[in-house]
């Protein structure tokens, strides 16, 4: 195990700060478009306000501020006309960028009759809105790539979680990107290769693993010596693509699994972590077999996602970790992701010129494989029973 330097009476102190009062500059996932697309207004709470969003009848989706700005009626509780979402106070017709189209009892439209429209865009089946506290128009360099499957037959559809994640800022969810040793404890791999790329508004982690032994039900592989392979990218501040070779494939042809990780704030202290799995379909497999091999996937990753949860909500923020070598560039990272919450004038060249760092990952494997073969022979399972109790009954 490591050894301890003796430095006398000294302790580390903890720097709690405070999270920023301002939301990221980006693209964030709303979620999927076909939970919008029933013709009803949906509430959603983000950015520390409230919005809604409604499918017209020309198929769009369109973001507003939820409040109706006469007398502050709900939109979300109105009704979809045509291409236009109807206050439930007094009828006011609001079109998908935020201008008054109608007021059917009123002679005309006051002038100034506009709320504020979110930026949108539709990508793989999901919706995005655009967050800038400066009300800048998204770059195009900036926009989300597609899932080049997404549609494709041999593929399943996604397989969609989400869950609201009170008391923790969503710095704790992107400080994982550099987090190595987490993927033990909380995810239930060993990595065998990380590595770290950041450039521009992109942090990608890549990563080689291997499946614990000790925690059967995680991995839909039961071939502990077969690696899997993880190319995950942060596109922005909330939203990563996770590229996964599974089965034996890593470091051969495409992808066999796509996972999405991606978050949109609720307020400086909450937001709602979502995450959904698109798998390849076994040849010869039929497509509710192919759903099921889907929904198995996203089961394993709802396990590390739930504990990761469990420990945001019951950890101290600090501003001041306490490093080891193999921990990985943390500060780095939160370096890059300081982008999102400065003006664009203000993005200093060190937040977004390229880095890169690889972490010697000999020790750890050595020491961890040791603790699942300690586990193996007792019988034990690396997996706390109310977490088997739930994924059992789940």
């Amino acid at each position: 195990m490591s050894r301890t330097t003796d430095t006398g009476k000294e302790v580390r102190v903890i720097d709690t700060g405070a999270p920023p009062a301002r939301y990221a500059r980006g693209w964030h996932c709303l979620g999927l478009t076909r939970d919008f697309a029933d013709d009803r207004p949906h509430q959603i709470a983000a950015f520390g306000t409230e919005l809604v969003v409604f499918r017209g009848e020309d198929g769009k989706i369109n973001v507003l501020n939820a409040f109706c700005p006469h007398m502050g009626g709900n939109l979300a509780h109105g009704t979809v006309k045509g291409n236009d979402i109807a206050c439930p106070f007094h009828d006011w017709r609001w079109r998908g960028d935020g201008k008054c189209a109608a007021i059917p009892y009123a002679r005309r439209v006051p002038p100034l009759a506009r709320t504020k429209a979110w930026p949108t865009m539709e990508v793989s089946g999901q919706l995005f809105v655009w967050n800038d506290p400066q009300g800048s128009k998204p770059p195009a360099e900036q926009a989300i790539p597609a899932i080049p499957t997404y549609g494709d037959p041999g593929w399943t559809d996604w397989v969609w979680n989400s869950i609201e994640v009170e008391g923790s800022h969503c710095r704790e969810i992107v400080d994982n990107v550099v987090d190595m040793a987490h993927f033990f404890y909380v995810h239930y791999g060993m990595p065998t290769y990380f590595r770290n790329v950041f450039e521009g508004h992109t942090a990608t982690q890549i990563m080689r693993s291997l499946p614990r032994a000790d925690a059967v039900g995680v991995s839909t592989s039961t071939n502990y010596s077969t690696e899997s392979q993880s190319d995950a990218t942060y596109f922005g501040p909330s939203y990563m693509v996770d590229k996964l070779w599974s089965g034996g494939r890593a470091g051969s042809g495409e992808p066999n699994i796509y996972l999405i990780n991606c978050h949109y704030p609720i307020t400086p202290t909450s937001f709602r972590l979502q995450y959904g799995v698109m798998v390849e379909k076994p040849t010869g497999m039929d497509n509710a077999a192919a759903e099921q091999v889907a929904a198995a996937v996203a089961q394993g990753v709802a396990i590390g996602f739930e504990q990761d949860v469990e420990i945001w909500k019951n950890k101290s923020r600090i501003d001041n970790p306490l490093l080891c070598e193999e921990d990985g560039p943390v500060y780095q990272l939160r370096r890059w992701y300081e982008q999102f919450y400065v003006d664009v004038e203000d993005v200093e060249p060190e937040m977004v010129n390229r880095f890169e760092f690889e972490i010697d990952t000999e020790r750890a494997l050595q020491n961890w494989q040791a603790e699942v073969d300690a586990n193996l022979a007792a019988g034990r399972s690396a997996i706390p029973a109310h977490r088997q109790a739930a994924s059992a009954t789940s």
